[in-house]
């Protein structure tokens, strides 16, 4: 095997180790993905820009907002958030944000979008947004009550640490790499993908409850600060450089 020739492999969590290849053949290093929190999509920004890209897009401040930031990609399931937006809406008055853009190596994407645009076309509280610009995701991931990522696959999901950053709480599948980024109960709440009232209570429960998704929120920029900073990222790339040379 050509990996064999290698001195090292790098994967993002523990129960991503390949089975066929041993550490005794080759060092396996965890070095989960980071945020640069000086780029523009995670740096701060004054109330002022987030109601600018609101306000341009046509998204209403003052309506509790639920956001899911994320390719339109069937794995990222923005239909079963859908359902999942109009059990809430029965009882909260709110808004749903399905911002993203497509996979350039996703054929399906285009049909996604499409098919959702025809979904939606009479949701007056359901906006979809395409290939939405940094500063706009940083936008909305500070003004939303909630942010989800419903995927029913998942490598590792950076876009909720991107949302922690903020200091807004997170309802996500609890899929690939997003356990690693979530402490359920303390920065947000890890589910079923398929469990659609759990995600509608969770949700709900946050937008009614801000003093309690704000204590949430702190916890979760705390737990970013700590973990996914590129400042953490390379340091373990230090440590790989120092354990192979």
């Amino acid at each position: 095997m050509f990996i064999l020739k290698y001195d090292a492999m790098i994967i993002s969590m523990e129960k991503f180790k390949p089975r066929d290849i041993p550490e005794s053949v080759m060092p396996h290093f965890i070095i989960r993905p980071s945020i640069d929190p000086l780029k523009i999509k995670n740096r701060d920004i004054p109330n002022s820009t987030v109601t600018k890209y609101l306000t341009k897009h046509g998204i209403d401040e003052d309506k509790p907002m639920i956001a899911q930031i994320s390719r339109f990609d069937k794995w990222k399931d923005p239909e079963g958030m859908i359902k999942i937006f109009k059990i809430i809406q029965r009882k909260i008055d709110c808004q749903l944000i399905l911002a993203g853009s497509m996979a350039t190596d996703d054929p399906e994407g285009q049909e996604i979008f499409e098919n959702l645009e025809k979904l939606v076309e009479h949701e007056k509280d359901i906006h979809l947004v395409i290939n939405a610009s940094d500063i706009l995701i940083n936008a909305l991931q500070r003004a939303s009550s909630v942010v989800v990522q419903k995927s029913l696959k998942e490598g590792f999901a950076i876009t909720v640490s991107e949302a922690l950053w903020k200091g807004t709480p997170v309802v996500t599948s609890n899929v690939g790499g997003i356990s690693s980024q979530v402490i359920h109960g303390k920065n947000g709440y890890l589910l079923d993908p398929k469990d659609y009232n759990g995600f509608a209570e969770k949700i709900s429960y946050l937008i009614k409850n801000p003093d309690i998704a704000k204590k949430m929120g702190e916890y979760g920029k705390t737990y970013v600060q700590n973990n996914f900073l590129i400042t953490r990222h390379l340091l373990d790339y230090i440590r790989l450089m120092k354990a192979v040379m």
